[in-house]
């Protein structure tokens, strides 16, 4: 992978909102037509994750992912890049909460990257959708 491409993957908590917005593309579930939405993505733990956030409610990317894996991340801001990846479930609850600490951590650094109005606890993401991309 080009190590601008990298860079611009491996975001540190110091990383603003805009450079953590992606848009992704994956195959509808039922239709098998295109689907593009814009994401924040997280890193954690060395590795880089969609999650839903705090509401738990049902997700039609996340559903689209348990149907067809594969899919695309678009960077955007900044640098232009259309990766090629793969999404899998994170279910273990041991790996979940590891994963879900260090996003929560993250996102309340006092400058607020991911535009929470206030902080917020692992235990609110518990009901999230969580899925750990690995690029192709």
């Amino acid at each position: 992978m080009d190590a601008t491409v990298r860079a611009a993957i491996e975001i540190t908590p110091a990383a603003g909102t805009a450079e953590r917005i992606i848009d992704i593309t994956t195959t509808g579930r039922r239709t098998g037509r295109p689907r593009r939405i814009e994401i924040f993505f997280y890193r954690a733990l060395g590795e880089t994750y969609l999650c839903s956030g705090t509401s738990g409610r049902p997700t039609s990317w996340y559903a689209n992912l348990l149907a067809h894996p594969e899919f695309t991340l678009h960077l955007k801001h900044g640098l232009r890049a259309d990766l090629a990846a793969r999404a899998t479930p994170v279910t273990d609850g041991t790996e979940r909460r590891r994963v879900l600490a260090e996003i929560v951590a993250d996102l309340n650094q006092p400058h607020n990257p991911g535009t929470i109005a206030q902080p917020t606890r692992p235990e609110d993401w518990l009901d999230s959708r969580l899925a750990r991309i690995t690029f192709l």
